[in-house]
């Protein structure tokens, strides 16, 4: 079985309207592409709340209102391999929901259903900020921190649908500052989740200075510990992923992505972390931004024609 998703080249799709569905936490939204990747529909409705069937009626309703084409879901979860059922998801009430199957039966036609990770870094190495690399990193640094792998033109999947998965691995090199290890939602101890997510960048804020902010109120006031201690860590653990894949390129996504010093200081100081001596690889802010996932949930049936 290939557990890769390939780029079209136009092919027996040249023809094809592409639908993608990015169903997230606070919101599902539905876009259309045509064969040449121009946007001929866009819809963005409120997430139905935490209840199953309601999620299901809600994307197959976008499906039938974007009309026809193939159709691309990008989920915050995975489908297990050996199931076939929504695992690692944040919207939990997915998680042992036989969604694909349930849509495909509601809609009457075929879907192809992904990680909102991996339908990001899709998107930016088909006409984004990875285009033409040969390797491309796609992080989420939002509400959650997640992460999709592009090699020539592959979304890797996986042997257990979880390439990519760099949230759930240990922050590299704890230090004093980094202790006691904090818990993850998924139960773990010093998840890199657990301290690059927007929600812990604000907590470790308050935790050193008392004041409760949000990210965006903590990046305005320019506060020089916090974002040093952020940078830090980043670095540390992107020069992991750096050691083991070799990318090209990171592309930053997700609501932190939009703090603009991350992309000169963090690759300063990711090289004490890289078994190099020379680090080629950039880092740099998604292309498409929050339109990313969508559009790369679409081309999950493949990319536009190549010249």
């Amino acid at each position: 079985m290939d557990r890769r998703v390939r780029l079209g080249r136009g092919g027996g799709l040249s023809g094809q309207r592409r639908i993608g569905i990015d169903l997230g936490g606070t919101k599902v939204e539905a876009l259309v592409l045509d064969a040449e990747g121009r946007e001929v529909f866009r819809r963005r409705i409120p997430a139905p709340g935490d209840r199953y069937q309601s999620t299901l009626d809600a994307v197959a309703g976008l499906v039938r209102e974007a009309g026809e084409g193939t159709v691309g879901i990008g989920i915050p979860g995975a489908l297990s391999p050996a199931t076939g059922l929504v695992k690692n998801a944040n919207s939990t009430h997915l998680i042992g929901h036989s969604f694909k199957q349930d849509l495909e039966r509601a809609l009457g036609r075929e879907v192809r259903m992904a990680n909102d990770a991996n339908c990001f870094a899709l998107s930016e190495a088909v006409d984004g900020a990875g285009a033409g690399a040969e390797v491309v990193f796609g992080v989420i640094l939002g509400t959650g921190v997640g992460g999709g792998v592009v090699v020539r033109g592959h979304v890797l999947t996986g042997v257990n649908a979880i390439a990519g998965e760099w949230g759930h691995n240990p922050l590299p090199l704890p230090t004093a500052q980094d202790l006691p290890l904090r818990e993850c939602y998924c139960h773990r101890l010093g998840c890199i989740e657990a301290y690059l997510s927007g929600p812990s960048f604000a907590r470790d804020h308050e935790q050193a200075t008392g004041e409760r902010l949000s990210p965006g109120e903590i990046v305005a006031r320019g506060n020089e510990a916090t974002l040093a201690r952020y940078e830090e860590r980043l670095a540390r653990a992107l020069g992991s992923v750096i050691n083991v894949i070799d990318p090209d390129v990171v592309v930053l996504g997700g609501g932190m992505s939009n703090v603009r010093r991350l992309y000169d200081n963090v690759p300063r100081i990711w090289g004490r972390y890289i078994f190099s001596d020379h680090v080629a690889t950039r880092l740099v802010p998604a292309m498409h931004g929050d339109s990313s996932g969508v559009r790369g949930a679409a081309w999950l049936w493949g990319g536009p024609p190549r010249g």
